[in-house]
């Protein structure tokens, strides 16, 4: 897995967590959370599918 998948893949764990734990105390505060998580999530993706086509060789 690259790197920058790793580390997208990391700040989306953590910023679910972060959503929940807003959402609990009932702060609106999480919703830019959930939207965080969502960007991140969409970059691991990317970053995952980038370095399966750089290391599947070509016919």
């Amino acid at each position: 897995m690259p790197r920058l998948a790793l580390f997208a893949l990391i700040i989306c764990v953590l910023a679910v967590a972060a959503a929940v734990v807003s959402f609990v105390e009932g702060s609106w505060l999480g919703i830019v959370w959930v939207l965080l998580a969502g960007v991140s999530s969409n970059m691991a993706i990317y970053y995952i599918r980038r370095g399966k086509e750089r290391t599947t060789p070509t016919s």
